[in-house]
């Protein structure tokens, strides 16, 4: 009577028994993996985005008397930073290569912007107070100009993209020019307040441009009575493809219709 040595040498012709650990997972390059279907990560990053510009840029324009942006600390740091920074990260699995970058950068400012007005905790405004008020709001403006020219290269690549996403990038671009000038042009009384008010007001409307998008991100036939449009450009490539499909429709659609009337 012959006896294998190998105890499992019975596995070897049988697939059966040879089964994955943790659904293949467990032994990469001997088994595929599952395939997996990532949500989409942009409307949390947007809605991140909206939330805490929303609550700064009213304050920019002095809604209701209230003139000091410490209370948009918390969400600068939680909301618009940390998760909006997660969700960057998340684009990057997506492989979205300006979702990931545009998401994770805002997390950035809006992180490090908490931290500038963070009161006593790192002690940067005061530093600079104390050296005279010209060396705060100097470097706040090459602070808010830095951010001015990301801006700007990321509205230039949404020229290809949707209207709503240009316009969000398009007028963010604008307010951080208006906050820029407003600290460089400041007097005995703080920043220009015209400029830092305009900036407010075009900060509120790409807050709101933000949420759009964040919207029609979501919006679906699983969770939605409707959708939202975010008009394409007729030269990006969702555009082409519409005038392509009603090029089409007028060539062919038009004489199948005619003979369904007839």
């Amino acid at each position: 009577m012959h006896i294998d040595p190998n105890p499992l040498a019975h596995a070897a012709s049988n697939n059966d028994l040879r089964l994955p650990a943790f659904g293949g997972e467990f032994q990469p390059g001997l088994y595929r993996p599952p395939q997996r279907k990532i949500a989409n990560p942009a409307p949390l990053g947007l809605s991140c985005f909206a939330l805490t510009t929303f609550i700064l840029s009213i304050i920019n324009i002095g809604a209701r008397g209230v003139h000091h942006p410490n209370i948009v600390v918390a969400a600068a740091l939680a909301y618009g930073g940390l998760v909006q920074l997660l969700a960057g990260m998340w684009e990057f699995v997506a492989g979205n290569t300006f979702g990931a970058t545009a998401l994770s950068s805002y997390g950035g400012f809006w992180i490090s912007f908490g931290i500038i007005l963070t009161p006593g905790g790192f002690h940067i405004v005061e530093t600079l107070e104390a050296k005279g008020p010209d060396q705060f709001y100097n470097s706040f403006g090459f602070f808010l100009i830095a951010w001015f020219i990301f801006t700007t290269m990321l509205t230039i690549l949404t020229l290809r993209s949707t209207l709503a996403f240009f316009l969000l990038f398009f007028l963010l671009d604008i307010a951080f020019a208006c906050l820029a000038a407003g600290y460089f042009n400041y007097d005995a009384k703080g920043p220009n307040e015209s400029c830092i008010k305009a900036g407010g007001y075009f900060g509120i409307i790409a807050s709101f441009l933000a949420w759009y998008n964040a919207f029609a991100g979501m919006a679906d036939d699983s969770n939605s009575f409707f959708t939202v449009p975010v008009m394409h450009f007729p030269w990006s490539e969702k555009g082409r493809e519409r005038q392509a499909a009603i090029r089409n429709d007028m060539e062919n659609g038009a004489p199948n219709r005619a003979m369904k009337t007839e």
